[in-house]
C-alpha cells in the first residue's frame, strides 16, 4: 500500500521511463510489490512499449536446449540460458530449466527450436509443439490437430514451423504432411500435400485449401528459421536445394534461390543463419562421408538485400572446422556448434580461435537461438 501511495505522486510516464532501464527479471519481481505496478506491467500498452525499447537494444542472450540420458529409455531435456563477459567467455545467467513433455529419444533428437522474434519460442517435434516465453518461463503445449485421415490412407509429416503474423497480431504454428495410399507392394502412391495452421489467439487448427502447388522435397530436420514475417527452410528440388518460404500473413509458399556455393564430392550440407540482420547460409561438407576436416572448408554467405538473388555475397571461408551440428552465429562472429562427442564448441571468426565449453548434451540434441527478453503474454497450461 505504501508503494502504491508513493507511485501516485509521480507521472506514469516517469515510472515507465525508470522501468525500461531495469533488467526484465527485476521488472517481473516488481509485479509482486504493489497492485499499481502489477496492473501497469501487465498492461498491453507497457508490453508494447517494452517490446519496442528492447528491440533496439544490442544485448542478446543465447537459449540452448540440450538433452541428457537419465536411463535406458528416458531422457531429460533442459534449457540453458547463456551470456558472455567482456572477453566473450560464455557463462550461464539463469539456472537451467527442465523442458516438459520431451523425454523420449524420438523427441530429443527430432525437435526444432524456433524463435518468433517476438518473445515466444516453439519447441517442435512432428506431433508435439510447446510454446514458451523465455522471460516469464510460462509455457503451453498446443492441442493436437483434430483432423483425421480417411481409412486406408497414411500420413507422413514432412515439416513444420512457427512465426508471428503482424497483420492479425498473432502467432501461428503450421505443419506440412503428405497423405497417401500404399500400392499392393507397400509403396506410397497418390500422395497429396496437406497444410494445417494453428492460431494461438483463437486456439484453433484449420486446413489450408489453396495449397495446390507442388512443393519441393521436405525433411523434418532440415535447417530452418523465422525471418521477416516468413518461415524459411532448406528444401530439395531436382538438381539441388532451394530456400522454401511460407509467408505467415498470406500463408502462401515461395522460393528463394540459393547462391552458387562450393559442392563437396561426398555430400554438401547447408544451414540457415542470421548475420548482420541478414538471411545467411552456411555451406559445409558432410563429415560422415569421409571428408578431411583439416583441409575441407566451410563457406558463409549473406543475402544483403532480402529476396534479391544478385545480393548473395561470400563473407567467410573457414578451413579445418569439423561440424555436423551447427547451432547459431552470435554477435555476428562467434559460431557455436556441437561436437561429435556432445560438447558445445565456440569458434571466434575474428580471432580464428576455437574453444570447447563445459556444456554437454547427447550428440545431435543441442539446439540454440539468440533471444531478447520480452513480456509477450502466453496463457500458462493448466
Amino acid at each position: 500500500m505504501m508503494v502504491d501511495g508513493i507511485m501516485k505522486k509521480y507521472p506514469e510516464a516517469m515510472i515507465i521511463h525508470i522501468l525500461l532501464r531495469l533488467p526484465l527479471k527485476f521488472i517481473l519481481r516488481l509485479k509482486r510489490v504493489s497492485k499499481t505496478l502489477y496492473t501497469l506491467i501487465q498492461s498491453s500498452s507497457f508490453i508494447n512499449i517494452h517490446y519496442n525499447h528492447t528491440l533496439t537494444s544490442t544485448y542478446d542472450n543465447i537459449l540452448l536446449k540440450r538433452s541428457c540420458k537419465e536411463d535406458i529409455e528416458r531422457y531429460k531435456a533442459v534449457f540453458s540460458f547463456i551470456s558472455s563477459d567482456d572477453e566473450d567467455n560464455l557463462n550461464s545467467v539463469y539456472p537451467d530449466l527442465d523442458v516438459p513433455n520431451l523425454l523420449r529419444i524420438s523427441s530429443v533428437k527430432s525437435d526444432k527450436l524456433i524463435d518468433s522474434n517476438h518473445g515466444l519460442i516453439a519447441l517442435m517435434e512432428p506431433r508435439t509443439t510447446i510454446l514458451f516465453n523465455i522471460s516469464t518461463r510460462n509455457y503451453r503445449q498446443l492441442p493436437r490437430s483434430p483432423f483425421q485421415i480417411s481409412k486406408g490412407f497414411y500420413q507422413s509429416i514432412k515439416s513444420g514451423g512457427f512465426g508471428y503474423d503482424p497483420v492479425v497480431n498473432d502467432f501461428k504454428v503450421f505443419r506440412i504432411s503428405e497423405v497417401y495410399k500404399e500400392d499392393r507392394y507397400g509403396y506410397p502412391e497418390n500422395g497429396e500435400t496437406k497444410v494445417e495452421v494453428y492460431e494461438l489467439g483463437i486456439d484453433i487448427w484449420r486446413k489450408l485449401d489453396h495449397v495446390d502447388q507442388e512443393l519441393p522435397i521436405l525433411f523434418w530436420l532440415n535447417s530452418s528459421m523465422s525471418y521477416k514475417g516468413a518461415y524459411h527452410w532448406i528444401a530439395s528440388v531436382e538438381g539441388g536445394n532451394i530456400i522454401l518460404c511460407f509467408d505467415m500473413t498470406t500463408e502462401i509458399f515461395r522460393n528463394i534461390q540459393m547462391p552458387n556455393t562450393s559442392k563437396f564430392f561426398k555430400g554438401t550440407l547447408n544451414s540457415l543463419q542470421l548475420l548482420n540482420e541478414s538471411l545467411s547460409l552456411l555451406c559445409y561438407p558432410c563429415l560422415a562421408s569421409g571428408t578431411d576436416p583439416t583441409t575441407d572448408l566451410m563457406e558463409i554467405w549473406i543475402m544483403k538485400d532480402y529476396n534479391i538473388y544478385e545480393s548473395w555475397i561470400k563473407k567467410n571461408t573457414i578451413i579445418g572446422l569439423p561440424t555436423e551440428n551447427p547451432l547459431v552465429v552470435w554477435k555476428d562472429y562467434i559460431f557455436l556448434f556441437q561436437s561429435n562427442s556432445g560438447y558445445l564448441i565456440s569458434y571466434d571468426l575474428k580471432q580464428d580461435e576455437i574453444k570447447e565449453l563445459n556444456i554437454l548434451g547427447c550428440p545431435k540434441t543441442m539446439r540454440a537461438i539468440i533471444y531478447k527478453e520480452f513480456l509477450t503474454p502466453i496463457q500458462r497450461e493448466s
